[in-house]
C-alpha cells in the first residue's frame, strides 16, 4: 500500500467508518528508534483508539478523524532503521528551502522544539516547516513528526530532542516523495 493509498484510505470513509493502517513493519522493527512498546502504546491503543471513538461516534468527530488521519501518515512514513538521506522531489524541496539536509534538520528541530503539550511539526509540500495544534487535517504535509508527549516520552523521557535527532534514521523517503 502506498502513501497515497493510506491517506485515500482515510480520507475516503466507507459508511462513515474509518479503518486503521496496517503497519509496513514489525512492531519491533523500529527499534531502537521506537521500542516495540512504544509502537503497541502509540500505534496499538492511541491511534486504534481515535479510529474506535470515530466509528462509534464518541467524543469530538472531527479531533478523532484528525487525529487518524495524522497517524495514518506518521505510521505509513516509516522504515527499519539505517541511514536514510532524502532523494528525488523531496531532496529538492529540502535543498531549495533549507540549503541542505544538515540545515533542514536543524531547521524542523528549532521548529519542533517550541511546541510545549500537544502538537504535530511537518514539512510542507511548499517547502515550509508548519506546526498543528492538537489535531487538524492538512493536505500540504511530505514529512510528519508526533510531538504529543505519547510519541517520545516512553523512550526518550523529556528528551524530545534525542527523538528528534533519531526520527531521521527510520523515514523511508520513498514513502515521503509518494506524497507529492
Amino acid at each position: 500500500m502506498t502513501i497515497r493509498d493510506t491517506i485515500n484510505l482515510v480520507e475516503t470513509k466507507s459508511q462513515g467508518k474509518l479503518e486503521q493502517i496496517k503497519l509496513p513493519y514489525a512492531t519491533n522493527g523500529l527499534s531502537p528508534v521506537m521500542s516495540a512498546d512504544l509502537i503497541d502504546l502509540h500505534y496499538g491503543k492511541l491511534y486504534k483508539g481515535y479510529v474506535d471513538r470515530f466509528n462509534k461516534h464518541e467524543g469530538d468527530r472531527n479531533f478523532n478523524e484528525a487525529g487518524a488521519y495524522l497517524h495514518s501518515i506518521f505510521f505509513a512514513q516509516f522504515k527499519t532503521p539505517g541511514p536514510s538521506r532524502p532523494t528525488g522531489p523531496i531532496l529538492d524541496i529540502i535543498n531549495r528551502h533549507h540549503t541542505n539536509f544538515v540545515d533542514f534538520k536543524k531547521n524542523f528541530k528549532e521548529e519542533a522544539m517550541k511546541i510545549q503539550g500537544s502538537g504535530w511539526c511537518y514539512l510542507s509540500k511548499s517547502g515550509q516547516i508548519k506546526t498543528i495544534k492538537n489535531h487538524a487535517k492538512r493536505t500540504d504535509i511530505t514529512v510528519l513528526v508526533d510531538m504529543w508527549e505519547h510519541a517520545f516520552q516512553h523512550d526518550y523521557g523529556s528528551k524530545k530532542d534525542k527523538y528528534l535527532d533519531s526520527i531521521w534514521r527510520i523515514i523511508d523517503w520513498e514513502a515521503v516523495n509518494s506524497r507529492l
